[in-house]
């Protein structure tokens, strides 16, 4: 089996590692100084309890020096994976799946879901079909991705919590495909559970990215105070609320309410979001992926989002302000 993940940054290379010491056939496509040291000394993993690990790892900027894949895991930023499909192209040979571990509301969504929706296209987080036409979602395999991590200086990767990546084809089912990653992730000590219902999670994970990233960015709160602010819980739970009532048209089932994710979200504590992270750093941010998408569901499900409008509004502004952010 061979796993290709492309854009080994945190995430990406968190399980790369993991997978190298399992033996697993895998290549990393990253760039810059943190590839360069990939090439050179290898790839290294910290993890709370356990002295640093490092492991060698084949590693190329060109995916045509690694060839077709039996799984390419997609790990990069949302908005930054359609301007690279064309590039990918050499990793993908005719039973090649794509495991799209990325943010937000996937491109599939609306492939083999089962209603008359079927084959709905999302302009917000595939501009110009490009996943859709490039990848082709018959390909797809859906993946939530838990853990945190952060790249704390170039080849090394240090890991904050969590090991669970769910795993879900979009019609549902326990393919041979999604079972047999599935076992590889396991046998590399993730967890890797084949979920039924994966959009339920996905739902779940975005409700607080929808709202707390960017939240935070307009405030730079950390997760502990602006979930427990009066003022931002307030304009927070109206965003959720909004999605909860997208999200159940399209039938999802939320296994918490709402007040129980907030709660959660300040129990993780002094947390700076990604979206905060990627404003103080001079990142692109992923508002289409995490918050606009949602508002174009809104108009898919003839839902107002009038919470959601003004959330968007402001901190498209703000990308747009900080050279950020551009549609």
């Amino acid at each position: 089996m061979k796993i290709c993940i492309f854009g080994a940054g945190a995430i990406g290379g968190y399980m790369g590692v993991k997978l190298a010491q399992a033996g697993a056939d895998v290549s990393l496509v990253a760039r810059g100084p943190h590839l360069a040291t990939m090439k050179d000394k290898g790839l290294t993993l910290i993890e709370e309890n356990n002295d640093p690990v490092t492991v060698p790892v084949t590693a190329s900027d060109n995916p045509a020096d690694l060839g077709p894949q039996d799984y390419v895991f997609v790990t990069l930023k949302a908005h930054s994976v359609p301007p690279v499909v064309d590039k990918m192209q050499p990793l993908i040979g005719d039973d090649t799946t794509i495991v799209s571990g990325v943010n937000g509301v996937p491109w599939w969504y609306f492939h083999k879901i089962g209603t008359d929706l079927e084959g709905t296209r999302l302009e917000t987080v595939d501009p110009g079909n490009a996943q859709w036409d490039g990848f082709g979602p018959d390909r797809v395999l859906g993946c939530v991705v838990y853990p945190a991590a952060e790249v704390s200086e170039p080849g090394t990767i240090k890991h904050i919590e969590g090991n669970r990546f769910s795993l879900g084809e979009p019609d549902g089912s326990k393919s041979d495909r999604a079972m047999a990653l599935s076992k590889a992730l396991s046998a590399a000590g993730l967890k890797a559970p084949v979920r039924p219902r994966l959009r339920d999670e996905i739902w779940v994970k975005l409700w607080g990215n929808l709202s707390f990233n960017p939240i935070s960015a307009l405030t730079h709160a950390t997760l502990d105070v602006l979930c427990t602010d009066p003022g931002t819980r307030a304009v927070a739970r109206g965003m959720m609320l909004e999605a909860q009532e997208i999200a159940e048209k399209l039938g999802v089932k939320f296994p918490i309410d709402v007040d129980r994710r907030i709660d959660g979200g300040a129990a993780v504590g002094a947390h700076r979001t990604s979206m905060l992270q990627d404003l103080d750093a001079g990142r692109p941010m992923e508002i289409d992926a995490l918050v606009g998408s949602v508002q174009e569901l809104g108009r898919v499900t003839n839902t107002p989002t009038p919470t959601i409008d003004t959330v968007l509004a402001l901190i498209q502004l703000r990308g747009k302000s900080a050279g950020l952010y551009g549609r």
